[in-house]
């Protein structure tokens, strides 16, 4: 499962603009998981959470900042709390900055839309 939403974050990030919701990788991603749920909407925290980590120790954007908490403007304190984790700062910090949320799918969509990346990486 993983892999799918990984691969699926991935494909996004090169093909299209904006955002997608928890609700849209679901289905999109083909993961059968019901967001109603408590224990399956945080195994899905868990796994972007995992693949964010991932990417990030290896040098590449972090893919979950593609992934848009619905009722909110960007992310939700998880996503903060992840970077904050991962050294990127304070997450009430990260959370008040402007344009660090623009900057990160920014340089996220740039990097996988750059084929050299996209083979090697991808």
């Amino acid at each position: 499962m993983t892999g799918r939403v990984r691969s699926h974050l991935i494909r996004f990030s090169r093909t299209q603009v904006g955002t997608t919701s928890y609700l849209n990788l679901v289905q999109e991603a083909e993961l059968g998981l019901n967001l109603d749920i408590s224990h399956e909407k945080a195994r899905l925290n868990e796994i972007l959470a995992e693949i964010s980590t991932n990417e990030y120790e290896a040098g590449r954007p972090i893919l979950s900042c593609l992934v848009k908490v619905e009722g909110s403007k960007g992310q939700g304190d998880a996503f903060y709390k992840l970077c904050e984790r991962l050294g990127l700062g304070e997450w009430r910090t990260l959370k008040q900055q402007e344009n660090f949320l623009k900057d990160m799918r920014r340089e996220c969509r740039a990097f996988w839309q750059d084929n050299k990346n996209f083979e090697n990486f991808g």
